[in-house]
């Protein structure tokens, strides 16, 4: 992502980028959470199945998760526009791509929610990305620290309804639209990464879509169902196939419907082809074939 000198009208988090002149009509017309879209796809998965099998080898402790987190990071690198958002009518380019989930302490029902964001540097691969997911959730799990954000949070529902409502939210989300909120409060929200994601497949559920938020800089959030077993037609031959299916909602302020599905394609191929989680993240990979429009002359 870009490392360019702050100029005005850039936020901490991101650095001002010139809109066309319909980008610039839409986010005068919709906010985030009128503006968003939903993408469902299954994507075969086999490849995927039988390289996390030979790399637990190497580390015990990789899980899909870890992959399907690290192709997501890869596509975001390779279509940078994902990381774009949308604030106070100004469209930006965030400074580092950001991973978020929701970690639970315990799987009880009164178990604790944890919000957790990860940071991928270009240069990491899968066990990086490993690693970091593992020590986050391991913290939490074991209680060695707390979040700023979530202290902030604690503090916060403990207030009556009516602060909450007439006062704190108003101001919250003014400071929000103007880039002075403390990191205190920031600093692992997960409204503010790149992606939100949701590993529903830790749970034996399927894809599910989930909305957007008007509050914070967030323009994706991802869902992962279970990994399962289907029938798909290979080389035009019927095959009992690992499959997953990826529940995704966007924010179609920042990007236009043949980006989203190239970047859905992106990912698509690098979980068929799961090596390529082992290069860095900022790899380029060359697109394989040409995208194009298919349409009836007759019903135009």
């Amino acid at each position: 992502m870009s490392k360019k000198k702050k100029k005005w009208g850039d936020r901490k988090d991101g650095r001002k980028i010139k809109m066309p002149a319909m980008l610039r009509l839409l986010t005068l017309l919709s906010k985030r959470s009128e503006a968003y879209v939903y993408i469902n796809r299954k994507i075969d998965v086999t490849n995927l199945v039988e390289y996390i099998k030979k790399a637990k080898v190497k580390n015990r402790d990789l899980t899909y998760f870890h992959a399907f987190s690290m192709a997501i990071a890869k596509v975001i690198y390779n279509r940078p526009k994902l990381n774009y958002f949308i604030m106070n009518h100004n469209c930006y380019e965030r400074n580092d791509v950001i991973l978020s989930f929701v970690a639970r302490v315990t799987f009880d029902d009164q178990g604790k929610e944890v919000m957790s964001l990860i940071k991928v540097d270009p240069t990491d691969n899968i066990y990086d990305i490993s690693k970091k997911i593992k020590d986050k959730v391991n913290n939490f799990r074991n209680k060695k620290n707390q979040s700023s954000t979530d202290d902030s949070m604690d503090f916060l529902g403990k207030l009556p309804n009516w602060v909450l409502k007439f006062f704190v939210a108003p101001i919250a989300k003014w400071m929000d639209r103007h880039d002075l909120l403390p990191n205190s409060l920031t600093s692992e929200l997960i409204y503010n990464s790149t992606v939100i994601l949701s590993n529903l497949g830790s749970i034996n559920c399927g894809a599910v879509h989930h909305h957007l938020l008007d509050f914070g800089t967030n323009s994706i959030v991802l869902t992962i169902g279970n990994i399962h077993k289907e029938p798909m037609v290979v080389n035009d031959k019927i095959e009992i196939r690992d499959v997953v299916e990826f529940g995704i909602t966007l924010d179609e302020r920042i990007a236009d419907g043949v980006y989203f599905s190239k970047a859905i394609n992106l990912l698509d191929y690098i979980l068929n082809n799961p090596e390529t989680l082992e290069d860095k993240a900022n790899e380029i990979i060359e697109e394989k074939k040409n995208f194009e429009y298919w349409f009836n002359p007759k019903i135009l």
